[in-house]
């Protein structure tokens, strides 16, 4: 069954750190481009970083400098290691996978999802 798992997520307070992990089954991790997205509630789905499986990685603004995305490719993991965190990157957040070449921020290009795990921020 090719599916994707997150975990890690969690309650922190402002300035706080959180890893989160992805774990794929079900296909070949290594030649996916993989990328991480968030959802507050009342809010569309926002793309937090993607990392090619060469390793290019391409951040959004808001999380530069602050998060950092890791894979490891023989295990079929990817991780996202939160630091400084703030009560605006209170969310679900989702791992995915796409099928195909190209590093876009628009979570519709992406093609198999996880189930989404909740990161809370304290102010």
């Amino acid at each position: 069954q090719v599916q994707l798992k997150e975990s890690g997520g969690g309650l922190v307070q402002t300035g706080g750190s959180l890893r989160l992990s992805c774990a794929a089954s079900g296909l070949t991790f290594s030649t996916l481009n993989m990328g991480w997205f968030r959802q507050a509630p009342g809010k569309e789905r926002e793309f937090v970083v993607v990392s090619s499986w060469s390793g290019t990685t391409v951040y959004a603004d808001s999380v530069k400098g602050r998060f950092a995305i890791s894979r490891d490719n023989a295990k079929n993991t990817g991780d996202l290691q939160m630091n400084s965190l703030k009560p605006e990157d209170t969310a679900v957040y989702y791992c995915a996978v796409r099928l195909s070449v190209g590093l876009p921020r628009d979570p519709r290009e992406y093609n198999l999802w996880g189930q989404g795990t909740q990161v809370t921020v304290s102010s």
